[in-house]
Parts: structure tokens; C-alpha cells; sequence
């Protein structure tokens, strides 16, 4: 007999276990870690005029920035003041909030 027996039995133990780590890896961890990477790439490139949805599902067209907050102009004279995590989309081709439904 040799003496790796129990050292290769334990070895293959191991294996399915590190194979299910290296899966949730690619499959789990890695797609939310980009996509976190993505969402915040678009929350420091708003700029005034944006045309934005939020993640509550309101249109608006940021008409103030600060660091941690985003003034939109929902309607007219109407404008609501958010956290800037909470907007959700940035409208592309100057879509507006009146035409974005469409």
C-alpha cells in the first residue's frame, strides 16, 4: 500500500466543495461585482440635463448636483430633491420625461 492513501481521499473530498466555490464565484460574485462597478461609472457621470429615471420610476431632468444628492425637475416648477443612488437609468438620444413612455 501506499502511504498517500488518506491524504488523497481527503484531497478528493475537498474537490467538489472548492469546485462549488469557484462556480458561485463566476456564476454569483463576479456579475453583481461588475455590475456594481457599472452603476456606479453612471452615477458619477450625471451631469445637468440628464433625462433620468429613478429607481421608484420617476422621470426627470436633473436640474442640481451635490455630491450625495440630485435635484430633478419632474414637471414644470416641479422639482423633487433625491439621493443620487436612487436614480435608476440615465435616458439616452435627450429623451424626456413626457416622451419616455412612448
Amino acid at each position: 500500500m501506499n502511504g498517500t492513501g488518506p491524504a488523497d481521499s481527503a484531497l478528493m473530498q475537498l474537490l467538489p466543495f472548492a469546485l462549488i466555490l469557484v462556480v458561485f464565484y463566476f456564476l454569483l460574485i463576479r456579475p453583481q461585482q461588475q455590475k456594481a462597478k457599472e452603476t456606479q461609472a453612471m452615477l458619477d457621470a450625471l451631469k445637468m440635463g440628464d433625462n433620468v429615471v429613478t429607481n421608484g420610476g420617476l422621470y426627470g431632468k436633473i436640474v442640481k448636483l451635490q455630491d450625495t444628492e440630485v435635484s430633478l425637475e419632474i414637471a414644470p416648477n416641479v422639482k423633487v430633491r433625491l439621493e443620487r443612488g436612487s436614480v435608476g437609468q440615465v435616458l439616452k438620444n435627450g429623451k424626456s420625461a413626457e416622451n419616455a413612455k412612448s
